[in-house]
């Protein structure tokens, strides 16, 4: 998702982070109780390459009930950027794409250039952690819909978390 591939992380003297911003509070810290991102049991990561077909990237995601696929470079496995399947759809029943056309054309890619920072996120993550980077905490208030999780050292792409896989543990938690 780099890191969390969604957004930078607002940096010193940067305009666009209010001057008196608030700490984050986690509304569900009591339910957390230590656990990490691996506490998710988040399903293994489905990359794709940019030259596959669109009709691929829906066929893969329907089949294993994703809502965001990771684009990763076919030579050097290089996160690249991803795709949200509720965007895709829409962009289809708008003709914008069509099932034959390179998932290239529909996919977000992350910005590499300029200096953007990103937050990672690993299966060792605090949950306070990632339900702040959702909340958006780290990008100006711009929040997240999900958060792809890699190895410490940003090698390889482990798995993509959502805000509903924390709901999600958060109702099988007792309180």
């Amino acid at each position: 998702m780099t890191d969390i591939m969604a957004q930078p992380i607002a940096t010193e003297g940067s305009t666009s982070v209010p001057e008196l911003q608030q700490p984050f509070v986690s509304k569900w810290a009591s339910r957390y109780r230590g656990a990490t991102v691996e506490d998710l049991d988040p399903p293994a990561a489905l990359s794709l390459n940019p030259s596959d077909p669109i009709s691929l990237a829906l066929l893969s995601a329907f089949e294993r009930d994703y809502t965001h696929l990771t684009i990763v470079d076919s030579q050097t496995r290089a996160l690249l950027g991803y795709i949200s399947i509720p965007q895709l759809q829409a962009r289809l029943e708008r003709g914008e794409v069509k099932p034959e056309d390179e998932v290239r054309t529909a996919m977000v890619r992350f910005r590499r250039k300029g200096g953007a920072k990103y937050q990672v996120i690993t299966m060792t993550t605090p949950l306070e952690e990632l339900e702040a980077f959702f909340a958006g905490v780290a990008t100006a208030g711009q929040k997240q819909e999900f958060a792809v999780i890699t190895d410490e050292n940003r090698r390889f792409v482990l798995g993509v978390a959502t805000v509903a896989d924390l709901e999600e543990f958060i109702k099988r938690r007792p309180a």
